[in-house]
């Protein structure tokens, strides 16, 4: 391909396309057409019916990188990804046929940034701020983890049920952060994801928001994920 591949980054539960702003802005100074859009986070299908009306805008080739339940709609995508050439995890899920979130996360002992969630009257999950600060996005200034808490799009509490059908991951190539210091999704589960994708894998020294915290590791990962597809055309 002769130009470079366009960017997609689609932002986690508890989170909005905001989370991104100092990937977007690396991206973007080294010359990358990068789009972040908001996701309702009311389903899982209107989350990827979402990324499929952003996939559908693009130019071309496009790397799509995921966060955290980012992670989930992008895997959800399945075998007809318009547009998209490779994957990116960002300490993110990448469940396999017939998994769930809810059923990954009841293996083991609940996450310290998952283990208070208010679920409300509508049925949609929020974290409460001292797990929101203190674990969700522990390694961030506390002042501007407060403002992330403050402005958190809470999640439907069904997408931790749904049932993931033929990932996506099945059929392009993928990258993937480690995060260690993981306090939502254990650093393990993130491994095993990886391994079993085949995924070129980093591990950082770094919690769950790693594109906050950590966004020059975040951008060589996805750089190198967009310079290898281009390479590879």
């Amino acid at each position: 391909m002769s130009t470079r591949p366009n960017i997609v980054l689609v932002h986690g539960a508890w989170a909005d396309g905001s989370s991104w702003s100092a990937v977007i802005e690396r991206l973007q100074a080294d010359g990358y057409h990068v789009t972040a859009p908001q996701f309702p986070e009311s389903s899982l299908a209107a989350d990827v019916a979402r990324l499929r009306q952003v996939l559908d805008r693009q130019d071309g080739p496009t790397v799509v990188a995921g966060h955290s339940y980012g992670g989930q709609i992008m895997t959800a995508l399945g075998t007809d990804a318009p547009n998209a050439v490779a994957l990116v995890y960002i300490a993110a899920f990448g469940l396999d046929q017939g998994e769930s979130i809810g059923g990954l996360l009841a293996q083991g002992p609940i996450t310290p940034a998952l283990a208070h969630l208010d679920i409300d009257k509508q049925g949609f999950a929020w974290i409460p701020e001292d797990d929101f600060v203190n674990h969700f996005a522990a390694d961030v200034d506390p002042v501007k983890a407060r403002v992330m808490f403050a402005v958190q799009q809470a999640l439907s509490a069904s997408t931790l049920e749904d049932v993931m059908g033929v990932p996506a991951w099945k059929s392009l190539p993928t990258w993937f952060l480690v995060a260690e210091g993981d306090q939502a999704i254990p650093p393990d589960a993130e491994r095993q994801f990886a391994a079993r994708m085949g995924a070129t894998t980093v591990e950082v020294a770094t919690n769950h928001v790693a594109m906050i915290s950590h966004p020059d590791e975040v951008v060589q990962l996805i750089e190198a994920a967009a310079q290898a597809v281009q390479a590879g055309d």
